[in-house]
């Protein structure tokens, strides 16, 4: 059995996720979403509340409709294994995030002259909807300890003055 198939049906072995399910995951991608623009927002970069809670939201809703696709397309829970088995690309839905965040955050960057600009602020789109995948398929406890680890890194580092250390070691050096 190909290990596409195999994680489809650990995926869709669970029934159905109802409406109330559906709306947790949504609503625990937004504050999650919340927390990682709040970070950002902080700081005054341009990825903030707004921007994050949003592709956050949207990574769950995705991530929650390509869950759904093999229930609504079988029709009966008898061949869902078969709709599963004949069509992995349910699970496409969400490794097409990837793909288009990767657009969003590309719109994100810019070079000057020797710098690269947006550059953490594109890293971050991008880790954004990955916790919003991670709600929206249902992996909540891991989304949160993702949010709360990267957004602690972020703090840390910046109150390290990391970058500015580096941007130093390389002036000097170079």
């Amino acid at each position: 059995m190909h290990l596409q198939i195999r994680i489809a049906l650990l995926c869709y072995n669970n029934p159905m996720i109802d409406f109330s399910q559906m709306l947790t995951r949504l609503v625990v991608a937004m504050v999650l979403g919340a927390i990682i623009g709040l970070e950002r927002e902080h700081v005054g970069k341009e990825v903030g509340i707004r921007t994050a809670m949003t592709v956050s939201a949207g990574a769950a809703l995705f991530s929650i409709a390509g869950l759904m696709l093999p229930y609504i397309v079988a029709t009966s829970a008898d061949n869902l294994s078969e709709v599963i088995a004949r069509n992995g690309g349910f699970l496409n839905v969400i490794a097409n995030i990837v793909v288009g965040i990767g657009f969003l955050g590309a719109g994100i960057i810019i070079k000057n002259e020797d710098r690269v600009h947006g550059l953490t602020s594109a890293a971050i789109v991008w880790l954004t909807a990955a916790v919003g995948v991670l709600a929206g398929i249902g992996l909540i406890e891991f989304a949160t300890a993702a949010t709360l680890i990267v957004v602690t890194m972020l703090y840390v580092l910046r109150k390290l003055n990391v970058a500015e250390k580096v941007r130093g070691t390389v002036s000097k050096s170079g």
